[in-house]
């Protein structure tokens, strides 16, 4: 892992960096890159909630009492910016499966290129949660950027972004938008295109988690 900054983490991990040239493969078919997303998805996982609070606690083992670590029960929510964060959600929750599952549905508008929100569903006790939001891809940063202003208007506090491939512009939206904001992704891609495609990225990340065009 390294960072460009505090609030950016680029997970450089062998076993996510072997993962990633499967789903770039433009042949990798429907099923193995679902696999492969949400495999990803709970790697990335992992590293995002290596700061998550614990506290002491004594068990008894086989042969005597041990000092042991438990997580200290924080509430966490995942919100998958649909349609494409929905193919990370159940790798995330391999690891923390108590959280709450929200939604938030925006799609980009092809002339402007800007997000247009038609649904969102959030857990009730949202301000009392750290929010984890999930999208495979950030390129413009439009789509997140909304996402995360809305969820903080419900009153979260807490929020990080999963993403698995980041263009550089969308990282500096995000950030300008939400410093605040810790950004976990496992790859930074060379730029976007002039459709606001990620270059060399992987395609649309959507259309080949669900084999639509």
């Amino acid at each position: 892992m390294h960072e460009n900054d505090n609030m950016v983490k680029i997970l450089d991990h062998p076993l996510i960096q072997h993962k990633l040239s499967r789903i770039r493969n433009k042949h990798t078919g429907v099923k193995e890159f679902r696999e492969i997303i949400s495999e990803i998805a709970t790697l990335i996982a992992y590293e995002a909630t290596r700061n998550l609070p614990l506290e002491d606690t004594t068990i008894v083992t086989p042969v005597g009492p041990a000092n042991c670590k438990v997580l200290a029960g924080k509430k966490l929510a995942l919100v998958p910016i649909l349609r494409a964060g929905l193919g990370m959600v159940d790798g995330v929750l391999e690891l923390i499966p108590a959280a709450k599952v929200g939604h938030i549905g925006l799609y980009r508008d092809p002339e402007t290129l800007k997000p247009v929100k038609y649904y969102c569903k959030l857990p009730s006790d949202i301000s009392r949660r750290a929010v984890f939001v999930l999208d495979p891809m950030l390129a413009t940063g439009g789509s997140a950027v909304d996402a995360i202003s809305f969820i903080k208007e419900e009153g979260a506090k807490e929020v990080s972004l999963m993403v698995i491939i980041a263009a550089p512009e969308g990282i500096a939206a995000v950030r300008e938008a939400h410093p605040d904001v810790h950004i976990y992704c496992a790859a930074q891609d060379e730029r976007l295109n002039d459709h606001g495609y990620i270059v060399p990225g992987l395609g649309d990340a959507g259309d080949r988690i669900f084999g639509t065009k």
